[in-house]
């Protein structure tokens, strides 16, 4: 199945974080909440900046991996040349 996202969202204090997800708006508001990933509970509100989504599950996991490895000033844009349009 083809639903998985990778994304890059923009915490409070500056700092990014990339995950990957197969409900991208859900996860959102789990981070939101306080309830999503240890490392953005003390850093809300986050803010999406970018995501590629139709992706599988294996795609999705190996894309997390290579962005998560790129230089912070590279990792938006490297994302955002992958968007599906």
């Amino acid at each position: 199945m083809m639903d998985w996202c990778v994304y890059i969202v923009r915490c409070a204090d500056g700092t990014l974080y990339t995950g990957a997800t197969n409900n991208l708006d859900k996860r959102l508001l789990t981070h939101n909440k306080g309830k999503g990933a240890k490392y953005t509970r003390p850093r809300l509100p986050v803010e999406l900046v970018a995501s590629v989504c139709g992706l599988t599950k294996s795609e999705a996991l190996s894309l997390e991996w290579h962005v998560k490895h790129q230089p912070r000033a590279e990792k938006v844009a490297f994302l955002q040349s992958k968007e599906q349009k």
